[in-house]
């Protein structure tokens, strides 16, 4: 059970992988504000999604201690970047500030999953 539950936490990391690379090489477009939405923002969210789910599942299964509490607002957090991503994906720009948030909610996401223990 345990290098499934590690496959699935390296498939989780590619997937904040390609939505942090796509946020981070979409930034200065967005200082110019041509800034998009890439279609691996969108790939990445969900692969978070599906992996994070599949790793609640598995670590139930295997009788691992959940904090519920954390990982119901990392779910709302990623809810939030998915849609924002899915709903303007094939807008030509993208305010700033909608754009800003994916990031910001992304790195907010990854700076949850580490410092709360």
């Amino acid at each position: 059970m345990d290098v499934l539950i590690h496959l699935f936490v390296g498939l989780h990391i590619i997937g904040i992988a390609a939505l942090l690379g796509g946020f981070l090489t979409q930034m200065k477009a967005m200082g110019q504000g041509t800034a998009r939405f890439v279609p691996g923002m969108l790939h990445g969210a969900l692969t978070m999604l599906v992996t994070g789910v599949a790793l609640i599942g598995l670590n139930q299964a295997d009788d691992h201690h959940l904090n519920n509490i954390k990982l119901g607002v990392k779910l709302a957090l990623l809810i939030v970047i998915l849609g924002l991503v899915y709903v303007k994906r094939d807008e030509e720009r993208i305010d700033k500030g909608v754009f800003g948030l994916v990031g910001l909610l992304t790195m907010a996401n990854i700076f949850i999953a580490v410092l709360w223990t």
